[in-house]
């Protein structure tokens, strides 16, 4: 039994990966604004430590705007492998996303790529996890891409997951020896991007239209062909995103 420390841990995904975690016997602790705990001041991080043998960060930045976005990975990561390195904690896991080092980038994806850099130079070993798109967020991603009744969509490669399973491949990675490198993980099914939304649309009762655009930004760059897809290697989740979504529904 290990204390681990989510980072973000009221979150989506933290919150899924406290239960998870305490379901194996572990003390998983969730320290977020919420709990008093705050990476960015750095309040309330070394109390929160004490003790701990893994951190698992999965907190995102409030803000998507350029500065922002990367004043809160670079500070908020600095602070907890500061106090991670007092504490002696010997695991530190991070939640990133399939293609933040591939070309086309855009602010978020930079800002997340100068937090991995912070990681593997920090003396603390560390696993990375990049994972696809979440089921939970395909709504904003068409609300982002959407112009009046229509949703703007690239044809490219896509294969979003359920959050259980992010949850599941982030807690199986920090249970286990650090990987000192990266591991990616996807949904079980692989799409076109603009047929993926048109039948997601559809499930949804939703009138936007999808309309197929190779010229398309994906939250300020247009993607590639595999820009958003994981290599070959990559662990699959389980959860297809029909059943995710009749369960979704049912449980509303």
């Amino acid at each position: 039994m290990m204390k681990i420390v989510v980072v973000g841990g009221t979150g989506l995904i933290g919150s899924k990966l406290v239960t998870k975690l305490g379901e194996h016997g572990h003390e998983a602790v969730a320290a977020s604004p919420n709990t008093g705990v705050n990476t960015l001041t750095g309040e309330g991080l070394a109390e929160v430590l004490k003790g701990a043998s893994v951190v698992i960060d999965v907190s995102n930045s409030p803000s998507f705007e350029e500065t922002a976005v990367m004043e809160f990975f670079t500070t908020s990561t600095r602070n907890l492998l500061a106090e991670e390195a007092e504490a002696g904690v010997g695991h530190h896991v991070a939640l990133s996303v399939v293609g933040t080092e591939r070309p086309p980038g855009n602010p978020y994806f930079r800002a997340k790529i100068a937090q991995e850099k912070l990681i593997e130079k920090s003396s603390i070993p560390f696993s990375l996890v990049h994972a696809t798109q979440f089921f939970e967020f395909v709504r904003s991603i068409a609300d982002e891409a959407t112009d009046g009744d229509t949703v703007r969509m690239a044809p490219v490669l896509f294969q979003p997951m359920a959050g259980d399973d992010v949850a599941q491949a982030v807690g199986r990675v920090a249970v286990g020896s650090p990987l000192n490198g990266m591991a990616e993980v996807g949904g079980p099914e692989q799409f076109r991007m603009d047929e993926f939304f048109r039948e997601a649309l559809a499930a949804w009762g939703d009138p936007r239209e999808v309309v197929t655009d190779p010229q398309a930004p994906y939250f300020g760059s247009v993607p590639g062909e595999r820009s958003l897809v994981p290599d070959d290697g990559a662990a699959l989740g389980q959860i297809r995103y029909r059943e995710w979504l009749d369960r979704t529904i049912a449980g509303k």
